[in-house]
């Protein structure tokens, strides 16, 4: 055999066959579903400041709403993002309407942590904004992810009235999933005073702009689609999950 050179018919050791994690194949396929919706994918940094994360989103200091979200802070004043919604303000700052965007991403909560809550876990968020946009298109879109989604027909959405400080009306958003009513995500229309801070006028007829946002966690829709019990088990070191998928 001349040197330099490999017999390939000698033989060898089988390289065995990596496996992507549920949470990559999960983010992949909500990612082809919006994308085939017109959606484009945006994205953030993980280290925020205050204003991205609290006070451009109508969330101002000593506000009550912000209890909601137990904050990792840093010792230069910034913080570990509570949620993608950030990545929202931002890209609104940088591109003007009308335009459709997710952004999926990970983020940081400081709680205990069980078999359905993490301090780190995977978030999706949605926008639309542009002329006569109603909650009936954030229903509609709803619909059309989570049908493609879980690959059922038969999904219904329902919008029940609830509260969040960056949307008016904010709605909780429910799928009639395997026989029953499941709590699935937050959403809303944007709140008049987001988009004013943005230099996006809502006022018609000369602004006229608004919109929709949603929000629901990418480790929950990989529970439900794999059945898995506990979300401790997709941040753990043991392989044999992994290979299950």
């Amino acid at each position: 055999m001349n040197k330099g050179k490999i017999d390939v018919t000698a033989p060898g050791k089988k390289v065995e066959q990596g496996h992507l994690h549920p949470l990559t194949l999960v983010q992949r396929k909500i990612i082809d579903i919006f994308s085939s919706m017109g959606f484009e994918i945006a994205e953030g940094p993980e280290v925020e400041t205050e204003y991205y994360n609290f006070d451009a989103l109508n969330i101002p200091k000593n506000h009550p709403s912000r209890d909601l979200w137990d904050t990792f802070w840093l010792k230069d004043g910034r913080l570990l993002r509570t949620h993608t919604s950030p990545v929202q303000i931002r890209y609104m700052e940088a591109n003007q309407p009308p335009f459709r965007i997710i952004a999926p991403g990970r983020v940081f909560r400081y709680e205990a942590t069980d078999a359905t809550h993490e301090a780190q876990f995977y978030q999706l968020e949605g926008l639309m904004v542009g002329k006569n946009i109603t909650l009936a298109n954030l229903k509609a879109v709803m619909e059309v992810f989570f049908q493609k989604f879980f690959r059922e027909k038969d999904i219904k959405v329902r919008l029940r009235p609830s509260f969040f400080p960056f949307v008016e009306p904010g709605v909780e958003v429910d799928i009639w999933f395997k026989g029953k009513w499941m709590e699935i995500a937050g959403a809303g229309m944007v709140h008049p005073k987001v988009l004013e801070n943005l230099k996006i006028d809502p006022r018609p007829p000369a602004g006229g702009w608004q919109g929709f946002a949603f929000g629901m966690g990418i480790d929950r829709l990989m529970m439900i689609k794999y059945k898995i019990d506990d979300v401790r088990l997709s941040y753990g070191s043991d392989l044999r999950f992994i290979k299950q998928f």
